[in-house]
C-alpha cells in the first residue's frame, strides 16, 4: 500500500477546499448584490457592477449564478431567513411580539430594509420578476396574521372590537410606512412609532381608559 493513498487532503486544496472557496465567493456575490439592489433596485442593478465589486468579470459571475433573476432570488431568500430569525419562533411569540422584533431588527439593518422597500415598490409592475412572489407574500402574511390575531382576541391579548382580517393588512401597511419614513430620515425611530400603533390600535384598553 502506498503511504499516500489515505493522506488527508491539504486545507484549501482539492475538492473540499475548492468547494469552500466557491461557496465563499458565491456568498460574497450575494453580499455585494444586496448592496447594489438595495441602492438601485432590480432593474437598475447592474451585474457588471456586482461582478466588479467582487473582482470578477460578468462571465465569471455567471459561473456562480445563471442570471440576474437567480441572484436576486437568492438575495431575497437570505433576507427572508434573517427576518424570520429576528421574529423568533412563532410558537413562542404572539404576532404583535414578532412584528415588534422585526421592526427593531429592520432598524438595525438598513441595507435589507432598503432592499425590501425598493423591490416591493418595483414589484407593483406586473412585468417585474418578483410581482407574483410579492403578491403571494402579502396575501399569505395577511392570512397568517388574521389567524394569529383571532387567537390573540380569544386570549385577551388583542382588542375584541377590531376586524382581524383588516388589522392583519394594516400591520403590514404600518410597518412598510414607518420603514419608508426611516429610510428618508434616520432620526425617525421606528420602534416607538410601532409601539404607539400597537398600544392605540391592537392592545385591549386598560381599566380607566
Amino acid at each position: 500500500m502506498n503511504e499516500t493513498e489515505h493522506a488527508e487532503p491539504v486545507a484549501g486544496r482539492g475538492p473540499r477546499g475548492s468547494y469552500a472557496k466557491g461557496q465563499a465567493r458565491r456568498q460574497a456575490i450575494v453580499d455585494e448584490a444586496l448592496a447594489v439592489f438595495s441602492r438601485t433596485g432590480f432593474h437598475s442593478g447592474s451585474l457588471r457592477e456586482i461582478a466588479k465589486r467582487v473582482g470578477l468579470t460578468p462571465a465569471g459571475l455567471m459561473h456562480h449564478f445563471a442570471g440576474k433573476e437567480e441572484l436576486f432570488a437568492e438575495v431575497l431568500r437570505q433576507r427572508d431567513e434573517k427576518v424570520r430569525a429576528a421574529a423568533g419562533d412563532p410558537a413562542e411569540h404572539t404576532l404583535v411580539e414578532q412584528a415588534e422584533k422585526v421592526v427593531a431588527y429592520n432598524q438595525s439593518s438598513r441595507g435589507l430594509t432598503s432592499l425590501y422597500a425598493i423591490v416591493s415598490a418595483e414589484a407593483t409592475d406586473p412585468e417585474h420578476p418578483s410581482h407574483a412572489d410579492f403578491s403571494v407574500r402579502y396575501r399569505a402574511s395577511a392570512d397568517n396574521g388574521e389567524e394569529l390575531l383571532r387567537a390573540g382576541q380569544e386570549a385577551g391579548e388583542v382588542r375584541a372590537d377590531i376586524d382581524p382580517a383588516l388589522a392583519a393588512r394594516l400591520i403590514s401597511a404600518v410597518m412598510d410606512g414607518i420603514q419608508l419614513q426611516w429610510l428618508l430620515d434616520e432620526s425617525v425611530d421606528m420602534v416607538p412609532l410601532f409601539e404607539e400603533f400597537v398600544r392605540g390600535y391592537l392592545r385591549p384598553p386598560t381599566p380607566g381608559d
